[in-house]
């Protein structure tokens, strides 16, 4: 065993979506032959993965007959036994089929709607049966191109009637299951409702049963809008709504690329997961991304064993990050209290404002401070680089 070698405590997981993806794209047919869901978990057990996550037509295709679902499900559950792979999240897909070019939950068509919701049921069952305990909507269609189409008032109203049916149905049945919204904020509509991290999260407060919701954000999501990603964690952790995580890479302003973890922005990469490790993040690290159009299933191998290698690589040079005496010297020296100040800081009293307000500040001074972020961060890059 190296250093880098993924173990289950890692929790690493691939969708089927993403080790399963034969290439297509808007400029080009499959370039791989698709491989069932059981074949794709024996090929994650090969590479090291922890477990395996799933649409529910990803899985079994939208138009199977139950017999063709039940040999799909026996052959799926048999590749989970042999491999020792587990299921810890589940989704639905509500964009791909022709009925929700406008939407599932916020379509203007009720017979839609009402459709969304059967399939997000059935799918829910299907993700329990298999053990898993976090469900993922991603508002893929949920959206216009043209404002003039939709209300946005009645398309938030819509969202939220779809979630707490649903949050109620998960109760009803007894289910140990959480959701998680993903945010994005366009593609494949031309503007998508609830497009970051933050949005979301001021959402799921309107939500008759907000204990049960949270976020499942991605790397990509959130650079397409040119936000920083790590921040938009930092928010999601610390409202106690970090349940799920997508990792990939992205390039800002592009479309949703989904490229191998860290292979684009490894700065950005890295403070990610020096943020997940010390934290203590306990959930999945989800790999939403997919191997390039060039390569065969051996090159998907590679692409699924460097996400999880990068990954493991950060995680090192996080703990080196953190053990570096000249690093925390630098930090210590920069975030140190000033005992002068403290007995204005902090809790609000009529007195402690009464006394700041009569302080005096030396503004000069404080502002001819050098805060040596430069060489903190060459630091960084140094420790990223393999020079220190």
């Amino acid at each position: 065993m190296t250093a880098y070698t993924p173990e289950p405590e890692h929790k690493f997981t691939f969708g089927l979506w993403t080790v399963g993806s034969t290439g297509r794209d808007p400029f080009g047919g499959p370039v791989r032959n698709p491989k069932t869901p059981a074949e794709l978990v024996y090929l994650l057990g090969e590479v090291g993965a922890y477990g395996v996550n799933y649409h529910d037509n990803d899985f079994i295709p939208i138009d199977a007959s139950p017999a063709e679902a039940e040999a799909i499900k026996r052959d799926f559950r048999k590749a989970l036994d042999d491999t020792g792979l587990v299921v810890p999240m589940a989704t639905t897909n509500l964009a791909f089929d022709p009925i929700f070019k406008d939407g599932a939950f916020t379509s203007n068509d009720p017979k839609v709607r009402a459709f969304a919701f059967q399939k997000a049921m059935k799918a829910i069952d299907l993700g329990v049966e298999f053990g898993a305990k976090i469900y993922v909507f991603w508002g893929g269609r949920e959206g216009t191109e043209t404002d003039s189409s939709k209300n946005a008032m009645e398309g938030l109203r819509r969202y939220r009637e779809a979630l707490n049916y649903l949050s109620e149905y998960v109760l009803d049945n007894g289910y140990d299951l959480k959701f998680a919204l993903e945010a994005k904020p366009n593609e494949p509509r031309g503007d998508i409702y609830l497009p970051t991290t933050g949005h979301m999260l001021a959402f799921i407060n309107t939500l008759d049963h907000p204990d049960m919701v949270g976020l499942n954000p991605e790397v990509a999501h959130e650079h397409m809008a040119g936000i920083n990603f790590m921040h938009g964690i930092a928010q999601a952790w610390d409202a106690g709504k970090l349940w799920h995580i997508d990792l990939n890479d992205q390039y800002p302003g592009r479309y949703d690329q989904d490229l191998r973890f860290g292979s684009r922005d490894i700065k950005a990469a890295f403070y990610l997961v020096k943020f997940l490790e010390d934290v203590g993040y306990p959930g999945s690290r989800h790999f939403d991304a997919h191997a390039y159009r060039t390569e065969d299933y051996e090159g998907v191998k590679d692409f699924a064993r460097g996400c999880m290698r990068t990954y493991l690589i950060l995680k090192e040079k996080a703990a080196q990050f953190n053990a570096d005496p000249e690093i925390q010297a630098l930090l210590a020296e920069i975030t140190a209290e000033d005992p002068t100040v403290a007995p204005f800081l902090g809790k609000y009293s009529s007195e402690k404002a009464k006394s700041l307000k009569a302080r005096h500040f030396d503004r000069t001074a404080i502002a001819s401070r050098g805060l040596k972020y430069e060489r903190l961060d060459q630091l960084t890059i140094d420790i990223l680089l393999g020079t220190r």
